[in-house]
């Protein structure tokens, strides 16, 4: 071997050394999230490229995300930087596998959110990161027949009903917009907002009295909505051609209304029961997994994408919320203000209630979307007795739970194995 060549292999040795280290210095960022080639591409080029030190965005389905991850905590060591999921994700995790982050003394607005990243410890187990949820939206002209003294943004369900039967009081036409058409994300609606509103719970308080008052006070309030939305699925589309004035959605089912004509209508949060203000947020977080490489650099990419310029260039690459007060820029579409606000006003007051989105189920989601479905069908459409129905329902709803071994989840109280339906 000549000289030269001892030479070009120890330069070359070297190259690869430190490009091993330049690749090390890079975080890896492994996420759930932004999985859309334009999203992916436009997290990587608008909002991370910012970061000091490089990040190495990578989106992955649940399934290959959760296999890496579980390689490198069993392995002991690992090349994960950050973790990028859902709450859901982050709850069928061992608590011990994730860094406390109580020192980063960055965290959500929502005092809820925060309690809910704990993970029922005493420590931050995952920062919340963007939300998305549904939320309420009325064209402007129903608000002349608001009850007296109520609050838009405080609403409870009552004063819904009354709002609705004012409306139809004065217009002679029933005017709620519900998404009960077979594209619907009704279920959504009894899941997160019902059953929380009135129950603290959407397993365990399925059958209990107080979801016999919920199912009668969405009775009441079926009684003033347009007939027509058992055909409904896309919300936006009765704002627009005005057979709906008050309506529940999506925030995304809602955006073309607001878009199109931003000045005719209001997005609001959904309405407050006995046990607070039932909401679903599709709740997303960052997490450090003991294996971290680099902790400090980690801790570091996680202060940052909460910075609120941080969280105002997520918002435009996904769509999501920010989690963090922020001043939303003029640029943004309509639309996305108009839901920010409702979204930030909602997760943010003191009676949120959050029903979290299913976790567990496995191949049993659609099963037990179902339970919800048949039982506004029995009840609200066919006019069942709601005692009965319940009751019917409830060894459903148990089989499924117990099939699939799936805990209980957050309004819920927490359960060792399978939530229970009582």
């Amino acid at each position: 071997m000549t000289r030269f060549t001892k030479l070009a292999g120890a330069v070359s040795g070297l190259a690869i050394m430190l490009g091993a280290t330049w690749a090390q210095a890079e975080v890896l960022f492994w996420s759930t999230q932004a999985r859309p080639v334009e999203e992916a591409q436009a997290m990587r080029d608008n909002v991370l490229k910012g970061f000091e030190g490089g990040v190495d965005y990578q989106p992955n389905e649940d399934g290959p995300w959760l296999t890496r991850l579980q390689a490198e905590l069993e392995a002991g060591s690992g090349s994960i930087g950050v973790l990028g999921g859902l709450h859901g994700s982050f709850s069928a995790m061992n608590p011990d596998d994730l860094v406390d982050l109580d020192d980063l003394g960055v965290v959500s607005s929502s005092e809820t959110y925060n309690t809910l990243a704990k993970l029922g410890t005493d420590h931050l187990q995952y920062v919340p990161w963007m939300q998305a949820s549904y939320i309420m939206a009325a064209n402007k002209q129903a608000l002349q027949y608001l009850p007296a003294g109520a609050d838009i943004n405080a609403l409870s369900y009552d004063q819904l009903i009354e709002w609705t039967a004012n409306v139809e009081a004065a217009t002679g036409e029933k005017k709620f917009g519900f998404p009960a058409g077979e594209k619907g994300l009704k279920h959504r609606f009894f899941q997160g907002y019902l059953y929380p509103s009135y129950t603290n719970g959407v397993v365990r308080t399925f059958a209990s009295d107080e979801a016999v008052v919920a199912w009668e006070k969405f009775r009441e309030l079926w009684s003033h909505t347009n007939p027509a939305s058992t055909n409904f699925a896309n919300m936006q589309e009765q704002l627009l051609n005005g057979d709906a004035w008050i309506v529940f959605d999506h925030t995304s089912r809602l955006a073309q209304a607001f878009n199109e004509r931003p000045d005719d209508f209001v997005a609001f949060p959904a309405p407050a029961g006995p046990k607070g203000r039932g909401f679903m947020p599709v709740l997303v977080g960052m997490a450090i997994p003991r294996t971290a490489p680099d902790l400090d650099a980690a801790k570091a990419l996680v202060s940052y994408m909460l910075k609120p310029e941080t969280q105002i260039a997520t918002l435009k690459a996904t769509n999501f919320f920010p989690v963090v007060n922020v001043e939303l820029p003029a640029d943004v579409p309509p639309a996305v203000k108009a839901a920010g606000d409702a979204v930030a006003i909602m997760s943010a007051s003191p009676d949120a209630n959050p029903g979290l989105l299913p976790a567990g189920l496995g191949d049993k989601g659609g099963d037990f979307s179902r339970v919800y479905v048949d039982t506004f069908e029995r009840i609200i459409l066919a006019g069942q007795d709601i005692r009965s129905v319940l009751d019917d329902q409830k060894a459903v709803l148990a089989k499924i739970m117990q099939d699939s071994g799936a805990p209980c989840w957050a309004p819920d109280a927490p359960s060792e194995g399978a939530c229970p339906v009582e």
